[in-house]
């Protein structure tokens, strides 16, 4: 009786045409990846922001960043919505002052932190790389606009605000405090900011529509 050869399955040999399967990245890399660009980007700023010194400070190769990330503007980008996911969280206490109090507080934590480093590098880029610029408008900015606008959407519904174009203005009255604050000024954000500022600029400004 003849032997039988032995399939390349058998041995662990994916056969003609299979795709290889794709190794699951480890998430515990990607955080330190994250944390070495920010650590690059205090040193060194934007300009001097290489892959290189990413993966010297971070202990990994390039090609682990590579298979993540395609530039040092996509790390910057993942930086901002990691910042925004972890923090924007669309508020439904049914106040639209305590709705707003919450979604400023968390913009300032935003601004304070890991993700608000990367927004400032991003800035001062951004009209230098017009791809750039439109990831940030269409990721973390279309995001935190649409948070704003779903709150005083459900403030119409519950008829604590009245329908009107100008609502979007007063919204936007209150980010661009601290976004002043923050990028121009150089002055601290926080909880207690976010809390004045709707008290003292955006309700009266939404009461009178």
């Amino acid at each position: 009786m003849s032997l039988r050869q032995p399939s390349s399955l058998s041995w662990g040999v994916p056969p003609a045409g299979a795709r290889p399967r794709r190794r699951r990245l480890d998430p515990s890399r990607d955080r330190a990846i994250q944390a070495a660009v920010l650590e690059v980007l205090a040193q060194v700023g934007y300009a001097g922001l290489t892959m290189d010194a990413v993966a010297r400070t971070a202990g990994v190769s390039k090609a682990t960043i590579y298979r993540r990330w395609s530039s040092k503007a996509d790390v910057l980008v993942s930086l901002i919505d990691t910042a925004s996911d972890e923090t924007l969280v669309i508020p439904d206490s049914g106040s639209l002052r305590d709705d707003m109090v919450a979604l400023l507080t968390a913009l300032a934590a935003v601004l304070a932190g890991p993700g608000g480093s990367a927004s400032r590098a991003l800035i001062g880029v951004m009209n230098q790389e017009p791809a750039l610029e439109e990831a940030f408008r269409r990721g973390p900015m279309a995001r935190w606009a649409e948070a704003f606008g779903t709150v005083c959407e459900r403030a119409v519904d519950r008829g604590e605000l009245v329908a009107s174009g100008a609502a979007s203005l007063a919204a936007e009255a209150g980010p661009a405090i601290l976004l002043l604050r923050w990028m121009i000024s150089g002055m601290d954000v926080d909880q207690e900011l976010a809390v004045a500022v709707v008290d003292d600029v955006m309700m009266p400004l939404l009461r009178r529509l």
